[in-house]
């Protein structure tokens, strides 16, 4: 309660417990929780993405684009409290870099199922494959680095989809 007897939201926030606290950030790390996932936790974490692209991409532009500028920082910073908690660089339990590759892989593109499932096979392939110069952008420390290398092969898809794009203008 605020000073005023009524319910105050953010003076809930700051009085919860630090150990909550970073339940809560462990959990956007991990996706919601599909980086829990046993089997390609990657790739549940990317099926996450794709409603989180579709609300975000109800957003106008520019502000869409600096709501993804946001969302890799936030991923960043999420990424290396994760992986102090964890113990490890780029735990698989982290999948909001995930998130962010596929936001950057859709950026731009047409909002159909076809380019969004694609988007989705094409940022999996890139990230998996990790083309040049993803593999040196992986040495990268912290969780600037855990995210780079996704936002890297959603860049890549990216170009792949503008490609499909452009192309498929001519057929």
């Amino acid at each position: 309660m605020s000073e005023c007897g009524m319910w105050n939201p953010l003076m809930s926030i700051f009085r919860t417990p630090k150990w909550e606290m970073d339940r809560f950030f462990l959990l956007l790390a991990a996706g919601f929780g599909a980086g829990y996932v046993p089997l390609a936790p990657g790739t549940a974490g990317t099926l996450v993405a794709i409603p989180v692209f579709l609300g975000l991409s109800l957003i106008a532009s520019p502000l869409y684009e600096l709501t993804i500028l946001g969302f890799f920082f936030l991923s960043s910073w999420l990424s290396n409290k994760a992986e102090r908690a964890w113990g490890r660089r780029d735990h698989p339990r982290i999948v909001i870099d995930e998130i962010a590759g596929y936001l950057i892989t859709m950026l731009w593109i047409p909002k159909t199922i076809r380019f969004v499932i694609l988007g989705f096979f094409l940022f999996r392939f890139f990230d998996i494959v990790k083309l040049p110069p993803i593999r040196r952008i992986e040495k990268v420390k912290g969780g600037f680095g855990t995210v780079l290398d996704d936002v890297v092969a959603g860049i890549e898809a990216n170009i792949v989809l503008q490609l499909v794009r452009l192309m498929a203008r001519f057929l």
